[in-house]
């Protein structure tokens, strides 16, 4: 069995057999799955590389060096599998190569909200083994995990005795290890996202923290300002500082990243001259190529002594709003006098810019990709929350064949989908469909996710195709009809979901014929971008069926 029979598919169990369909399952058959980007995009001049690095649904990202070869991780929530790893040798072009969490004996995500589960985690690299330390949020607190390889197996959680979140492992010249964290400040807090962070040490051979923990920073940069969210902290020694990297201002248009230094990693550390070192919150709201919310970045050196920082940041349409959430851009970091800055104050983050001095990586196909379901399914699928042990898909006969479940995309259940990260503004997702649908209610087709009160299905039911919106509890946890037509062949269709920004429209045709033809008019779609939906997650698309039983 290769890897890729790993995550997903193998974590699932899903072989939709005799053995284990049954004569009351519903089976719907999606032939392929392809996505297209419908964006005019100028080429990158030759030297140059374009952001972000990482489009689509890639938020906190932490990064670590080993030799030549760089890898990062982001965050997942309640995803699965989660905690993707990426590789790259010139940290522009990344490919996928694993999932730190990729079996349901490691954690536990049923019945969390989709903005729950795996935030921030934080990787790093010593004495040969890799760490990612994490938080589960609502599914046991702080855990710190291993592996020899980076693409996996990754070791189970081994949970750590403290509060809070945003975890940082760093290991010191001296042989001690620290773990540098956000948690409540040591008195009652004095307004709404007052935060600390504090240094505790970590004992790497009982994989224990010690008693005793020193606080480094309380409230942020300026205490008098009232700072919000102090958070995402990195310590790295440089010379002869410790210098503390963190984010502050919350993860929506006032993110920023600041800079502290000190000249022993217990403290005291001093805020630099110039802070923040990254923000676009002082920047015009009409600029071209408008980039907001940037922060929590982590930050490597080249051998040519050059530093280079990725960090989250989001490309909204309107507003605040993007459907794919937070993504992950680069840049290089400058330093001045000792302390280093990725921008000045009102500049923008550069769209296109020189690449590193680096080896090239391949490119991933981002753009244009399809699925023909011939072989297993690749690390880039996920689904929601942990898999329990009923299966609901298998690869088979040239077909994904999923089993319509219970769960319906807007409760806390395991629904029968899988899918991927939405990556550009415009874009169409097309698949074919064989489906006999056989009770009232009984439906399959494509579901575009950001969480359970916020997607898009569109699809079969019987005898009618049918678009449903969910924007607001309220509306049930299939949402609402807002577009429909009647349908009476049960022969195999495809169907078209084609997104421009804030605007959605479905469309669907008999196999093999060559004209589409639209179900309904344009959707507002703005009310799913992330702003509305906690603004953790990006949008996620793929095959869905549910029937209620």
């Amino acid at each position: 069995m290769t890897r890729k029979m790993t995550g997903l598919v193998s974590a699932l169990a899903l072989m939709v057999t005799a053995e284990v369909a049954t004569a009351r399952d519903v089976i719907a058959a999606f032939d392929y799955l392809a996505y297209e980007s419908t964006e005019a995009e100028t080429p990158v001049p030759e030297g140059a590389y374009r952001n972000p690095v990482l489009p689509g649904f890639h938020p906190d990202p932490s990064i670590v060096r080993v030799g030549d070869d760089f890898y990062a991780v982001t965050s997942t929530f309640s995803w699965f599998p989660g905690l993707p790893i990426l590789h790259s040798t010139d940290l522009v072009n990344w490919r996928l190569i694993g999932n730190a969490i990729d079996r349901p004996t490691q954690l536990d995500f049923s019945g969390l909200g989709t903005n729950r589960g795996l935030f921030a985690p934080a990787i790093t690299h010593h004495d040969g083994r890799f760490w990612i330390v994490n938080t589960c949020i609502e599914c046991g607190g702080n855990f710190v995990i291993t592996a020899t390889d980076p693409a996996g197996p990754w070791s189970d959680p081994v949970w750590l005795d403290f509060g809070g979140i945003d975890p940082s492992l760093f290991f010191d010249a001296d042989g001690k290890a620290w773990i540098v964290y956000n948690d409540a400040p040591p008195s009652e807090p004095q307004y709404e996202g007052h935060r600390a962070l504090w240094l505790q040490q970590f004992d790497p051979n009982a994989m224990t923290v010690l008693p005793g923990r020193t606080l480094l920073v309380d409230g942020g940069v300026d205490p008098s300002t009232k700072p919000i969210w102090a958070e995402g902290p990195h310590i790295y020694k440089i010379g002869a500082w410790y210098y503390l990297l963190t984010a502050e201002g919350g993860t929506a248009d006032q993110h920023s990243q600041t800079i502290y230094r000190a000249y022993k990693v217990t403290g005291p550390y001093t805020p630099g001259p110039f802070n923040p070192i990254l923000t676009q919150r002082d920047l015009p709201a009409d600029r071209p190529d408008r980039v907001e919310a940037t922060g929590h970045a982590d930050i490597v050196q080249l051998d040519d002594g050059s530093w280079w920082g990725v960090f989250l940041a989001t490309r909204p349409f309107a507003g605040q709003s993007t459907l794919m959430g937070r993504e992950t851009f680069l840049l290089p970091l400058r330093w001045e006098d000792g302390w280093p800055r990725f921008l000045d104050r009102q500049e923008a983050v550069p769209m296109v810019l020189a690449k590193p001095n680096l080896p090239e990586s391949p490119a991933s196909a981002w753009a244009s990709w399809r699925d023909e379901f011939d072989v297993a399914l690749s690390d880039e699928w996920i689904g929601l929350r942990t898999p329990g042990q009923m299966p609901q898909f298998a690869i088979e006969a040239g077909a994904l064949r999923m089993i319509a479940g219970p769960a319906a995309a807007g409760s806390l259940g395991k629904p029968a989908f899988v899918g991927r990260r939405l990556r550009h503004h415009r874009a169409e997702f097309t698949t074919q469909l064989a489906f006999t649908p056989e009770r009232s209610g009984d439906f399959a087709g494509l579901l575009a996710f950001m969480d359970e009160t916020h997607f898009l299905s569109a699809g079969k039911e019987r005898g009618r195709l049918v678009v449903r919106l969910r924007t607001a509890a309220e509306q049930g946890s299939s949402g609402v009809i807002v577009a429909e037509q009647p349908l009476t062949t049960d022969a195999p269709i495809e169907l078209k979901l084609a997104l421009d920004r804030g605007s959605a429209r479905v469309f669907w045709r008999m196999a093999g014929e060559s004209a589409w033809q639209a179900i309904g008019g344009p959707i507002n779609v703005e009310p799913l971008a992330s702003v509305h939906a906690g603004l953790f997650t990006g949008l996620v698309v793929g095959p869905y069926a549910f029937s209620p039983g």
